[in-house]
């Protein structure tokens, strides 16, 4: 078959989504209560559907009196007793799956099951989704005539008796439709390589070879691949390479540090930026708007939400369903899924930019900010800051890291930050302080604070050497993917650690 007819045809199929998409923004609740008692019938001959009593549940009231919110931490047993091979713990199907987590690094690593059901009605579906409303905002696109760059993580898949773990991308590249396979590039045997800078080489020899059309992934990492792609081709542009790529679909940090820096890379206004959301633990929203920084929430990937709201002292309170958020405030996210977590606390933090539909952004980690002080400084916060002062001073950052300054005898708190630049800023002292600005322009708490130094001083940052971020995720054997280190922190750890090998 031509490409273009093939590229034609594509896209129709997809589009014909639309229409469902349109049902569950029209209908939304129902469909998430639907969903609820779907969850809940399927699991009820379960260990974990007996013990909570899942056949008595008829609405969202019974289900908050009787399954209790759990972390991780609560359900480990019950995962590694799956992961031994034992079933219907928790989910009545078979799972063999489990996404060994990435993101931030810490010294405990979690397993999150992945059902067969998850992979195809969340992952799977997300991702046709999201060429569907590409494709639906853009008449005249044709990505599908060529290939899509996609970048993974360090992708070696273990296998631990009758179960398998590894990178949540490496489980997916390998149960991949066979339509996802042959339109995205690298091959499967070079997605899979463990090694990355040899896995980075042969991404590189096997793409160039390609029309690329879109590229996927963390924007980070698809930053080191893409600048070695330029110096070994001796371009200045990725579209003097692949002048037909269109989008990029990104996620796993904040867009706003590296935005300038793609569009260096994309020198072209018609070239599109897409977003979205997902986790080992499901996939969650997508940017359905082009020039837009707004998520959807995907409602019908069999994914149950429940909201924490969360107040300037970072209390928690009551989880509560879809119907009864508002704009603009800081929640918890609580997922009940179709792999049997049920009122699992992700970890994540979002505010909702519209109601009607549900659009939200996502505006950092629980555990992931500075309020020592009662500054409440979120994720969300730092990097929009961060970005403005690069682009006053025409800087651009790889990677950062802060955490608190604490008080000591006569001595007020503080933050301190390190920075790796691409090209240090010539007056550190300059950017600094127009960070601070920034800061406290943009959050009210941390502007208070800073009032006259009267509880935290102006913050100390420290430009790092290059390849500083790098160096220490190699040597933890955490090159690629969404690994990273935390960007903030109400502790010293990683600042600690980053700060002895910078010195």
């Amino acid at each position: 078959m031509p490409i273009p007819l093939f590229n034609s045809i594509a896209s129709w199929f997809l589009k014909k989504r639309i229409h469902q998409i349109e049902l569950f923004i029209k209908y939304p609740h129902e469909v998430q209560q639907e969903l609820l008692h779907h969850l809940l019938s399927n699991a009820a001959g379960t260990v974990v559907g007996k013990k909570y009593g899942f056949d008595s549940i008829r609405n969202y009231h019974d289900f908050t009196q009787q399954v209790p919110l759990v972390t991780y931490e609560d359900i480990a047993d019950d995962i590694e007793r799956c992961r031994q091979g034992e079933q219907n713990i928790f989910w009545p199907t078979s799972i063999k799956w489990f996404a060994k987590s990435s993101g931030t690094t810490n010294a405990q690593s979690k397993f999150i099951p992945v059902s067969s059901e998850a992979l195809e009605n969340c992952h799977f579906k997300a991702g046709k989704d999201m060429l569907s409303l590409y494709f639906n905002n853009n008449e005249n696109a044709q990505l599908l005539s060529g290939k899509c760059l996609r970048l993974g993580g360090s992708s070696e898949l273990y296998q631990n008796n009758t179960s398998y773990f590894g990178d949540l991308s490496a489980i997916i590249i390998d149960n991949l439709p066979f339509w996802a396979e042959l339109s995205s590039t690298p091959s499967q045997k070079v997605s899979l390589m463990s090694e990355w800078e040899q896995k980075m080489a042969a991404i590189i020899k096997e793409s160039l070879e390609e029309n690329v059309t879109s590229l996927a992934g963390v924007p980070s990492w698809m930053l080191v691949l893409l600048e070695k792609v330029l110096q070994q081709e001796g371009k200045t542009s990725i579209l003097e390479i692949w002048p037909e790529a269109e989008v990029y679909f990104h996620g796993g940090v904040n867009f706003d540090p590296y935005r300038a820096q793609f569009q260096k890379l994309f020198p072209s206004n018609k070239f599109q930026y897409y977003e979205i959301y997902n986790a080992s633990e499901g996939f969650f929203a997508i940017q359905d708007q082009n020039n837009s920084q707004d998520l959807l929430l995907m409602l019908d990937y069999g994914i149950f939400y429940e909201f924490i709201p969360i107040n300037a002292s970072q209390n928690q309170e009551q989880p509560i369903p879809l119907n009864a958020v508002q704009l603009h405030q800081t929640y918890a996210v609580v997922i009940t899924t179709n792999a049997g977590l049920w009122r699992y606390q992700l970890g994540d933090t979002v505010r909702f930019t519209s109601l009607d539909p549900y659009r939200i952004r996502v505006s950092g980690r629980v555990k992931h900010h500075i309020n020592v002080f009662g500054e409440e400084l979120m994720i969300e916060n730092a990097d929009r800051a961060l970005a403005m002062a690069c682009e006053k001073f025409g800087l651009e950052v790889v990677d950062y890291t802060a955490g608190p300054i604490f008080m000591e005898k006569n001595k007020k708190g503080g933050h301190e930050w390190l920075i790796e630049f691409k090209s240090a800023p010539q007056d550190l002292d300059t950017f600094t302080h127009y960070l601070d600005q920034q800061l406290q322009e943009i959050n009210s708490d941390y502007q208070a604070k800073r009032y006259k130094n009267m509880t935290l001083n102006l913050p100390k940052v420290h430009a790092a050497p290059k390849g500083l971020f790098y160096q220490w995720l190699a040597s933890k054997n955490k090159l690629g993917g969404q690994h990273k280190v935390p960007r903030l922190s109400n502790s010293r750890e990683f600042l600690e650690v980053l700060l002895a090998l910078n010195n």
